[in-house]
């Protein structure tokens, strides 16, 4: 891509110099818990003006966001030296309410973000509930699966518009899709579509599925299945792995590690690669290096299918690979980038429709004017069938460049390649 030399005479006012860096983010310049009550940044008010821009809030219009989340408990990380973070996708929220608000204070918008974080035991609903009764009809929903449909079933949600950045599940975008709910984050049938591609281009086409029994995983088992018959792969085998994992805490474990994964992968049909699915995280990982014969490992674990990845850096991706450490101190997970995209979305939607009611900006969002720039390297958008959100899918995850990005070269479709990754529309079975 031909780059763009921008000249300016050595007079420019410093305001207009800051005036066009902020108009440039406006376009896009390219176990224990999932969260924390960690205060936003700076511990600066959720609110229009904490940027510190001239134009009062009362001038301006105004969209107010509510993140949604609970503290469920997730796989402590396999290694004792990876550093836990509890703060996942709340802090891709902070930065994108900064940032809106940065590009919304010289067209006259602003931005407010309230923040909903159940305990565990938490009822996420009257929660939910709370908030809609006050008014908040955007909701960034960082929810598993059941609760997201509870929510999302509400009366008091039928004319809101809930983002979810969290959950993979497919059922969430067939049968049991809802019209109040957009998928920000890739499902399962995006992830197993995007590795298929590659497996396929690379001539790989036998996948030996080494998995958990958990629903997440069955699920995940079910769109590689799917994807196989889809591009001309073959699962040899799905094999369910019930050895407990290692004891990495003590000086044998690897030993027992290093025992353990040839005995149970040495049975296994001849493959190409192995593709683990491993939602809970507790014996993936093992897999490299170890196994009976030398396979590459994809799935979750090895080469894997992401919305984000910590070494991806194209189309302007630095901007977010160094905002989140400034924020949070720690470098972006993929929820981090998923609730910044959700945020972007309903903001950019405002701005660019001139509208701020869920209804306007629900239409906007499905309507063939929205094409939003992520540093993915294209627009994305929604899919009216369903709502998923088209994108690329990066391929990395243990890696320290990424491997590749999916839809494959070869792969086409019709109207948008990136609809060759997941549900076509003659495929779904999603009615709202």
């Amino acid at each position: 891509m031909r780059s763009i030399g921008l000249g300016f005479p050595p007079v420019l006012a410093l305001g207009a110099l800051l005036a066009l860096s902020l108009a440039v983010t406006a376009i896009g310049i390219g176990a224990v818990s999932a969260e924390t009550n960690a205060p936003p940044a700076a511990e600066a008010p959720a609110k229009a003006d904490a940027d510190g821009g001239a134009a009062p809030a009362g001038d301006k219009k105004t969209m107010r966001l509510y993140y949604l989340g609970k503290k469920y408990d997730e796989p402590l990380p396999l290694s004792y030296a990876e550093e836990l973070i509890t703060d996942k996708g709340i802090q891709g929220a902070r930065l994108m309410l900064k940032e809106a608000n940065q590009a919304g204070n010289f067209i006259g918008y602003a931005f407010e973000m309230d923040e909903g974080i159940v305990p565990k035991e938490g009822d996420v609903v009257a929660k939910a509930k709370e908030a809609l009764a006050a008014g908040n009809r955007f909701i960034i929903a960082n929810l598993e699966p059941d609760d997201l449909l509870a929510v999302a079933d509400l009366p008091e949600a039928k004319d809101a518009v809930i983002m979810n950045i969290r959950s993979s599940a497919t059922r969430l975008r067939q049968e049991e899709c809802r019209a109040n709910v957009f998928h920000v984050v890739p499902d399962f049938a995006m992830r197993a579509d995007a590795l298929g591609q590659y497996l396929i281009w690379k001539k790989w086409p036998k996948w030996y599925v080494l998995r958990r029994d958990t629903p997440e995983d069955k699920d995940y088992a079910a769109m590689i299945k799917r994807t196989a018959a889809r591009y001309g792969g073959k699962v040899v085998e799905d094999q369910v792995y019930r050895l407990p994992p290692g004891a990495r805490n003590l000086d044998s474990g690897h030993q027992q590690v290093q025992q353990q994964i040839p005995l149970e992968t040495e049975s296994a049909p001849d493959h190409d690669v192995v593709w683990v699915v491993n939602s809970d995280d507790d014996f993936g990982d093992y897999l490299m290096y170890r196994t009976s014969r030398p396979r590459p490992v994809v799935g979750t674990q090895g080469l894997q299918a992401t919305a984000w990845d910590k070494s991806y850096t194209e189309s302007g991706a630095m901007h977010f690979q160094n905002a989140i450490p400034r924020l949070a101190n720690r470098k972006p997970v993929e929820r981090d980038y998923t609730a910044w995209l959700a945020f972007r979305a309903l903001s950019d939607s405002a701005m660019k429709s001139g509208e701020t009611s869920p209804e306007a900006v629900k239409k906007y969002m499905l309507s063939d004017d929205f094409k939003l720039e992520a540093f993915k390297g294209q627009a994305l958008s929604f899919r009216d069938w369903d709502h998923q959100m088209r994108q690329p899918v990066v391929l990395g995850g243990g890696t320290r460049v990424p491997v590749s990005t999916s839809p494959q070269e070869g792969f086409l479709h019709q109207t948008n390649l990136t609809d060759t990754l997941g549900f076509d529309k003659p495929e779904t079975k999603c009615k709202f």
